[in-house]
């Protein structure tokens, strides 16, 4: 007899994974220690957070012409 979906164990490991589905963005982020967090969020809402992801990684990211 197999176990019940969730008596399963779930594993966290795997890569980013965003999808549209429907009219929402869904994106699936990999913890550590096991699981995913799940976001839905608006075409706005997704957005947003790439524009505020990337203001920081830009501003952190050396000029490549730069010599130590």
């Amino acid at each position: 007899m197999q176990p019940a979906g969730a008596v399963r164990p779930r594993t966290g490991d795997g890569p980013l994974e965003v999808v549209k589905e429907g009219q929402a963005i869904v994106m699936r982020i990999p913890l550590e220690g096991g699981g995913r967090l799940v976001v839905e969020l608006t075409p706005a809402e997704a957005s947003a957070l790439a524009d505020g992801l990337n203001a920081p990684v830009e501003a952190d990211t050396p000029a490549e012409t730069e010599q130590p």
